[in-house]
């Protein structure tokens, strides 16, 4: 498993939180996902044999927000 903290911009709600957290925890392969409003950052756990940093960043900005 790879944990990564991502940077993003754009985020300021909790409906972010659960757009985010509920498109990105979809992903096959993702294991968990926590984002910090604050801190404007996501942080993925994630099995990088089923899924890529690719995609995981294209996800979030289909959302809406932009990944740093």
């Amino acid at each position: 498993m790879e944990k990564i903290t991502l940077n993003v911009q754009g985020m300021s709600c909790n409906h972010c939180v659960k757009a985010v957290e509920g498109s990105v925890g979809a992903l096959n392969g993702v294991a968990a996902v926590k984002v910090n409003l604050k801190a404007a950052t996501v942080d993925v756990e994630y099995n990088q044999q089923q899924v890529s940093l690719d995609q995981i960043k294209e996800t979030i900005d289909d959302q809406g927000y932009d990944v740093k």
